[in-house]
């Protein structure tokens, strides 16, 4: 069976606070105040809000690679990567500081007119020892995490996934089972906390279409709070086709009470990676491409966006010579970009 126990980027954004909302402010492209203008390569600018409301970050990992290539005269190479940083993608609140993290981005995107990205990754016992093992200490300690994140949404437009394979891996058995009564009770308190804000939805994720079948996650979908959420994820961080992606969630939906999906296409152009040691062929693999941009137009109306939950370009976890998961890859961000040409 595909094993779907991959490294989620849980690294944290490199600008917060008013270096971010500055740039969330400039966002609409062009130079102002006596600046020296940025080449027009580098400049980062929204998606039209009709077809993208989500919030592009100008400051990205991708939107620096972008710039520093323009600099030393790569404008190929710049224009390749600039498919990645012209586009929205998942912001990953990390553990230490997720009021102000939150905040940051929230308020960011709200002076673009656009809506924020999150995804909360901090289950206690996460991702079961592998590449991006960790989590908060305890059930106590992921509750004001949660709750830090709330007091940085407040009222601001927010689109959260929540909690990558923390549902799957109670059913695949990965998360041994006497941390699993636990873990619904944290899933159903941090959806509940989240749905109490004006402007907030909140997506669980639910696995994708390799790793087995609807039948097997519903029960345990619904016992983690699906019916308080506006739906739930799949794909996220893998390679699974949309169009695969939505067989799976139509008939994931139909177990749960016809609820809406939304689907990372990220990195899902070229499909899933059948080489290797199938163990890790969701880490890192080859050959891959971008897949469809974000946008809430989709190709059937139980999908409500595809969205770029991973950031493309960032390590997996090291495997195939990549670095530690969630760290920015600049020679894998540019094969995904150059894949997507094919």
């Amino acid at each position: 069976m595909y094993d779907s126990r991959g490294a989620r980027s849980a690294a944290r954004a490199g600008a917060l606070g008013a270096a971010l909302l500055l740039a969330g402010c400039s966002s609409g492209g062009g130079s102002g105040g006596g600046k020296p203008a940025a080449s027009p390569q580098a400049v980062i600018t929204q998606q039209p809000k009709e077809a993208d409301p989500f919030w592009v970050n100008p400051d990205s990992n991708a939107a620096r690679q972008v710039k520093a290539y323009a600099k030393a005269g790569k404008g190929g190479d710049a224009e390749q990567i600039r498919k990645i940083a012209a586009q929205p993608t998942g912001e990953w609140i990390g553990p230490e500081n997720p009021e102000q993290e939150a905040r940051g981005f929230t308020e960011a995107a709200q002076k673009s007119d656009r809506t924020a990205l999150l995804v909360l990754y901090d289950i206690p016992h996460r991702d079961c020892g592998q590449y991006s093992q960790g989590g908060a200490a305890d059930g106590d300690a992921y509750r004001a995490w949660i709750d830090g994140v709330a007091r940085g949404i407040q009222d601001r437009p927010a689109t959260v996934i929540l909690e990558p394979d923390a549902v799957l891996h109670m059913v695949d058995g990965c998360t041994p089972p006497q941390f699993q009564e636990e873990r619904y009770s944290l899933l159903n308190y941090a959806v509940g906390k989240l749905k109490s804000l004006k402007s907030t939805k909140v997506y669980l994720d639910a696995g994708n279409a390799g790793w087995g079948h609807p039948d097997q996650i519903y029960r345990p979908l619904q016992q983690a709070g699906i019916a308080q959420a506006d739906g739930f994820a799949v794909n996220v961080s893998n390679f699974y086709s949309t169009q695969d992606s939505i067989a799976y969630g139509k008939q994931l939906s139909a177990k749960v009470g016809d609820e809406h999906f939304v689907i990372d296409t990220s990195r899902n152009g070229n499909g899933p990676y059948a080489g290797g040691n199938p163990d890790e062929r969701w880490c890192n693999p080859p050959g891959r491409a971008l897949g469809e941009t974000p946008t809430t137009k989709t190709a059937d109306p139980l999908v409500d966006a595809y969205l770029w939950v991973k950031r493309p370009g960032e390590s997996d976890g090291t495997c195939k010579g990549g670095p530690q998961a969630g760290q920015w890859w600049p020679t894998y961000a540019l094969k995904l970009a150059q894949g997507s040409d094919t």
